[in-house]
């Protein structure tokens, strides 16, 4: 089994809980993109003003909400069956789409590949894969489909669509077909900085269950979603969209 991940405190915690479960896991963990290359990307799809917000919000108001939710943090880690104690990749690549990621991965053999915070994988490593590809995202799709699907149900004032979806991995962001989703609730002590690792918590049952059922020759078929579509990619609020809903509906 391989899991292709990048860093981060949620590749951790995956990749333990896989390895738990399967003794021969190898993780490949990409190198982050740079600031500049994000930028630019983000300039492009939503417009160099809606960039500059975001990058803002990244930059200025998450780390204040991370230090304001350490405490929250640090007690879901304790009272949730987690472990996120450091973990060593077994490869570390710049990007998983160079292209000795994919002689890399064929050398492995895997007979499950899960994906955890990786850029969108490239056609030629998708078309190399024989095996089911299975990814655990924030969000419950085809509604929340892209970045912090928990934060954006409860901007949209649907709190019962916060949730985490496992679902295949096809050539669309988020797109392929729902294997299972789980819908969880949060608390007024949560915030935009507390709602990925409550994903993960939520998650990771459910990413067990299909990783145990592809690795035993099991056929992983889609289900039906929760919740309509529509609405578009999702991508970080801006600062001043942030501040608007926090003060206006009470969306942290």
């Amino acid at each position: 089994m391989v899991l292709l991940a990048g860093p981060g405190e949620s590749t951790d915690i995956v990749a333990n809980y896989l390895a738990a479960r399967v003794p021969d896991l190898r993780v490949i963990v990409e190198d982050p993109p740079s600031r500049v290359r994000i930028a630019r990307r983000r300039a492009r799809r939503v417009g160099r003003v809606a960039a500059v917000g975001q990058i803002v919000f990244v930059g200025a108001l998450v780390p204040l909400l991370r230090r304001q939710g350490a405490g929250r943090h640090a007690a879901i880690l304790d009272t949730s069956p987690v472990d996120p104690t450091p973990r060593a990749p077994d490869h570390r690549v710049p990007s998983i789409n160079d292209e000795g990621v994919v002689d890399l991965v064929a050398s492995l053999a895997p007979d499950v590949l899960v994906v955890n915070g990786t850029r969108i994988i490239a056609p030629p490593l998708l078309a190399s894969l024989t095996c089911p590809i299975i990814n655990m995202h924030a969000g419950l799709t085809p509604r929340y489909r892209g970045v912090h699907g928990g934060y954006w149900a409860l901007a949209e004032g649907r709190p019962e669509w916060v949730g985490t979806t496992v679902h295949l991995v096809d050539r669309g962001i988020d797109t392929g077909g729902v294997l299972a989703q789980s819908v969880f609730d949060v608390t007024d002590r949560d915030s935009f900085a507390t709602y990925p690792l409550l994903h993960v918590v939520a998650g990771l049952p459910l990413l067990g269950d299909q990783v145990d059922r592809a690795l035993a020759g099991a056929p992983l078929e889609p289900v039906p979603a929760a919740v309509p579509g529509g609405g578009g990619l999702r991508y970080h609020p801006t600062a001043w969209g942030y501040l608007w809903r926090r003060w206006t509906r009470g969306v942290r």
